[in-house]
């Protein structure tokens, strides 16, 4: 059971990579650090359902870890 939570676990790991790095890149550090007159523009389209997925993908990831560590 040990090695299934642990394919399941990479394969997470390894389709969140690509979501994350094919987000749309924002203002980077300007807006941390009080930087003004930014639009913020919503998420439409395929950059919405890259979002979701992602945050989809680090929920199940945290599940499969947590369930590795307790079986």
């Amino acid at each position: 059971m040990n090695n299934i939570l642990l394919i399941l676990q990479i394969v997470i790991c390894i389709a969140t990579i690509p979501a994350i790095l094919l987000q749309q890149r924002g203002t980077a550090m300007g807006s941390a650090f009080g930087g003004g007159g930014e639009m913020y523009l919503q998420r439409r389209g395929l950059d919405k359902k890259l979002f979701w997925a992602t945050i989809v993908l680090g929920a199940l990831f945290l599940i499969v870890s947590f369930l590795n560590i307790a079986l």
